[in-house]
């Protein structure tokens, strides 16, 4: 399946996610929480700051409150996404349809670039990264969480053996990102690793949430149709072995860099990937 596919179908998923995703955002609130905390000693004088993945805006407000003097844009790839951004008369948020990986916005354009978990579902991180590089300004800032690799392994676990098909997305862990941002052109990456468990009593309450937030299957290695009830029980049994609740861990990956000068000919860079740092605590 070709990424114009892949991107369909995330799109679709998005779309029908947008009216219970504000209700279920619970991780995006607590990474959300976690940039803003890593975001407060940095000091960036911002014009225009990026909202990439907006979903229905919760950081909008607070990108705005950071920023003062910022102009803030929400892109999201979900159309009914942004039309759940909040409006009013006075307000009018500027919001842009359109995808990560080929972003209509002109080179070294924006400040600021803030992506809440919207890299864990992109499937050309390189080019993403490529696109988040051409249009920040030298010394503009990047900043984001992903889903790391540990994310979602009980589930991985619980669906082993019961067929061949992909279930659980295979997110980038530390390393790749900071060679995605590097390969990009962006500068000084630092990066640094938290945990997140959530605790789950029934197979119910755990895919409500995954589907509420767009997170349910829609990988490329998919089953075409529904997976069986026999399969569905037994996936369900693992997960909650002798009615025990489930601690469903996630892997969250947090990350800055900055823009750089543009690139020299033949669009050749070079930066040492010694260089990529790690946030101490």
């Amino acid at each position: 399946m070709n990424g114009k596919r892949v991107q369909k179908h995330l799109r679709r998923r998005l779309d029908r996610a947008a009216g219970d995703f504000a209700e279920h955002d619970f991780v995006h609130a607590h990474t959300r929480e976690g940039l803003f905390e890593r975001l407060t000693p940095m000091t960036v004088e911002a014009r225009r700051v990026l909202d990439l993945g907006t979903a229905t805006g919760a950081a909008m407000k607070p990108l705005a409150a950071r920023f003062p003097k910022a102009v803030v844009v929400g892109l999201d790839l979900a159309f009914e996404m942004l039309a759940e951004q909040p409006r009013s008369w006075f307000r009018r948020p500027a919001l842009v349809q359109a995808d990560a990986l080929a972003l209509p916005f002109a080179d070294a354009s924006f400040d600021v670039v803030y992506a809440n978990l919207s890299l864990s579902f992109i499937d050309d991180l390189p080019r993403a990264a490529a696109e988040v590089a051409r249009i920040l300004r030298p010394e503009g800032l990047f900043v984001f969480a992903c889903l790391g690799p540990d994310s979602f392994g009980e589930l991985r676990d619980a669906w082993a053996g019961i067929d061949d098909n992909a279930h659980v997305a295979s997110f980038p862990d530390m390393h790749d990102l900071g060679d995605a941002l590097v390969r990009a052109g962006l500068g000084d990456p630092v990066l640094d690793v938290d945990r997140l468990g959530i605790q789950y009593r029934s197979q119910a309450s755990l895919f409500r949430d995954l589907t509420a937030v767009g997170a349910r299957n829609s990988l490329t290695g998919r089953a075409a149709g529904l997976a069986g009830r026999d399969k569905l029980n037994t996936f369900n049994e693992r997960l909650f072995a002798g009615g025990a609740a489930l601690e469903l861990q996630l892997e969250l990956v947090y990350g800055h860099a900055f823009g750089t000068a543009p690139r020299g000919p033949g669009g050749a860079v070079t930066i040492d990937a010694a260089s990529i740092g790690r946030r101490r605590r």
